[in-house]
C-alpha cells in the first residue's frame, strides 16, 4: 500500500504569479465536494435499491480493482467514498495513488467489506476512477510534450456537468494547472462581451471599476486588439485562434509586459509549436471533454 499524493505541479515562474492567485482551490478536493458528487452518483445508480445485489447473501467479501491499460490515476477519493458510503466498515487498501503512472494489469485497490455494498458501489466507483484518470492521463501526455518549454497547460470550463471540481482536480493530478473555476473567480472578456460593451477600453474600464480584486483577462483576435490591451495595461491576454507564427509575433510584440495564453483549435500536434513560440499558457478544452476512459475492472477474490 502507498501513501496518498498527487503529481507535483510545475513551478510557476514569476510572470505566472497572477495566475497562481486564481488557483485557490486546495490540492486535494474538498471532502464536501466529493461527498456530494458520490451521493448523486449512488442515488442515480441505486435508486430505490439494488435488486440484483439483494438476491445475494450479504457476507464478507474481498474485491480487487485492476487496470487493463496504462495511464495516470486520479479519483481515489471519489471511489473510496462510494464504497464507504454503503459500508462504513469497509477496509480499503490502495496500491496506487492519485498522480501515479499505472500499467496494464496493476492492482489499484483491494476492498474488504460486505458483498452487497461492494457490488452496489462498483459501477459508480469505477466511473469516477476511469473518467478522472482519463483527464489526468491526457493532461500528463500534453505536459510531457512541452516539458522543454516554460509553457503551462490550462484546463477550461468545458467540463462534464456536475463534475467541474472533480475534473479540474484530475488536471492537477496530471501535472497541469487550472484556469478560472467558474464565472465568479476571474473576469474573462471575450468577443461577445467586447461587442456588447462597445470596445475593449469600455469593457476593461467597467471590469476594473466593479471587480478590482479579480484577475482580468481579455480575449483578442488580432494583433491590433493586442496593442489596445498593451495600451490599457491589461496583465493577461488570450490569443484566440492565432496561428503559431502569429503567436510568436505576439510574444515579440509584448516583450514580457503581459502574460499570453494561446487558445482555440490547438491539438496535440500543434501544441509544441505554440509552446515553443513563447506563450505563457495554452488552454485545452479537450482535457476534460475529449477523453478516453482508463479501462478498469473489479473482480471478487477468494479470501
Amino acid at each position: 500500500p502507498v501513501a496518498r499524493a498527487v503529481r507535483r505541479q510545475p513551478t510557476l515562474p514569476n510572470r505566472h504569479r497572477r495566475l497562481a492567485e486564481v488557483l485557490h482551490e486546495p490540492l486535494h478536493p474538498p471532502a464536501a465536494v466529493v461527498a456530494a458528487d458520490v451521493a448523486r452518483a449512488l442515488a442515480e445508480d441505486i435508486g430505490s435499491g439494488d435488486v440484483s445485489a439483494a438476491l445475494l447473501p450479504d457476507g464478507p467479501a474481498t474485491a480487487r480493482i485492476i487496470t487493463r491499460g496504462a495511464g495516470i490515476l486520479a479519483g481515489t477519493d471519489w471511489a473510496a467514498a462510494c464504497f464507504l458510503s454503503l459500508d462504513p466498515d469497509c477496509r480499503l487498501i490502495w496500491y496506487a495513488r492519485d498522480g501515479m503512472a499505472v500499467a496494464a494489469g496493476d492492482t489499484l485497490l483491494v476492498a474488504h467489506g460486505r458483498a452487497r455494498a461492494l457490488l452496489s458501489a462498483e459501477r459508480s466507483a469505477l466511473n469516477f476512477l476511469q473518467t478522472l484518470s482519463a483527464t489526468a492521463t491526457h493532461t500528463a501526455r500534453l505536459m510531457a510534450r512541452i516539458a522543454h518549454t516554460r509553457c503551462v497547460i490550462l484546463d477550461t470550463r468545458k467540463t462534464l456537468p456536475g463534475l467541474r471540481l472533480a475534473q479540474k482536480y484530475a488536471v492537477r493530478c496530471g501535472g497541469g494547472c487550472n484556469h478560472r473555476i467558474g464565472l465568479y473567480d476571474a473576469v474573462l472578456l471575450k468577443e461577445n462581451h467586447l461587442m456588447a460593451a462597445g470596445s475593449i477600453a469600455a469593457a476593461v474600464g467597467e471590469a476594473r471599476a466593479r471587480f478590482p480584486d479579480l484577475p482580468l483577462e481579455v480575449e483578442v483576435e488580432s494583433l491590433e486588439q493586442l496593442d489596445q490591451c498593451l495600451a490599457l495595461g491589461v496583465s493577461r491576454v488570450m490569443l484566440d485562434n492565432f496561428t503559431p507564427e502569429q503567436a510568436r509575433e505576439a510574444v515579440q510584440r509584448v516583450a514580457g509586459r503581459l502574460q499570453l495564453e494561446a487558445s482555440g483549435g490547438i491539438d496535440e500536434r500543434s501544441l509544441v509549436q505554440y509552446a515553443e513560440a513563447g506563450v505563457d499558457f495554452i488552454s485545452v478544452g479537450a482535457l476534460t471533454k475529449h477523453i478516453h476512459a482508463l479501462d478498469l475492472s473489479m473482480r471478487f477474490a477468494r479470501d
